[in-house]
């Protein structure tokens, strides 16, 4: 498990998609599993710090004491840490970018489990999106979540976009969904922030989209058709 940066407060590894933080109900391997190896020198094993999907690959901060666990986790309440995801939509959209802001909540039936829905009593929520590139009818999308709704992304690509997250188990088709957290930014009064890029994915590579690198696609005054 690669790690992407490291202090004496802070991790943030490069999470494989399949992997769960937690020990899943019905057994099997997970994050849990590996905190200890974790530790590198360090007397306690770390502590994520927030959440990522079981298949969602990519950046995850872990924090290496109480003190710091309680400021990042805070720093996320108060929507001060900057996500950017990768995702590939199982189609493309009509528009090159956009804001979705929708309120979500839980929802649950015998026949189809649990899920998130738009419903004007949910949480609100805030994602911005913009298209990189499209291959073979498909689009890899640059995702900017403010708020940190469990399963934002795919429902806002499904509800938001109109177009669900290929593969996705729960809004699409398919087994796994092809969503990536690709780089973290958390500030740090009197110290370096903590920055992490994960590696573009083989799965997305597979599909036939290039890497479009470090660059916060966010910030560019190029348009999609620019990146490579």
């Amino acid at each position: 498990m690669a790690i992407l940066f490291e202090d004496g407060e802070a991790l943030v590894i490069d999470k494989p998609a399949g992997l769960p933080i937690e020990k899943p109900r019905r057994g099997g391997q997970s994050l849990e599993d590996d905190l200890d190896a974790l530790k590198l020198g360090f007397q306690r094993p770390p502590v994520p710090v927030h959440r990522i999907d079981t298949d969602t690959s990519g950046c995850l901060l872990l924090a290496r004491n109480p003190k710091a666990l309680k400021r990042f986790a805070r720093a996320f309440e108060e929507r001060e840490v900057e996500k950017r995801y990768l995702g590939v939509l199982d189609g493309v959209p009509e528009a090159d970018e956009g804001t979705i802001e929708l309120s979500l909540a839980k929802t649950s039936s015998k026949q189809g489990g649990w899920r998130m829905i738009a419903a004007k009593k949910g949480k609100p929520s805030i994602t911005h999106w913009r298209k990189l590139a499209e291959v073979d009818g498909k689009a890899l999308i640059a995702f900017r979540p403010e708020t940190g709704r469990t399963h934002q992304i795919r429902i806002h690509a499904l509800a938001g976009i109109g177009l669900p997250l290929l593969g996705d188990p729960v809004y699409g088709k398919g087994n796994r969904t092809m969503l990536h957290a690709a780089g973290l930014l958390v500030q740090r009064e009197g110290k370096p922030p903590i920055a992490a890029h994960a590696p573009f994915p083989q799965q997305f590579s597979d599909l036939g989209f290039a890497d479009p690198g470090e660059a916060d696609p966010f910030d560019r005054q190029t348009g999609p058709d620019d990146v490579d």
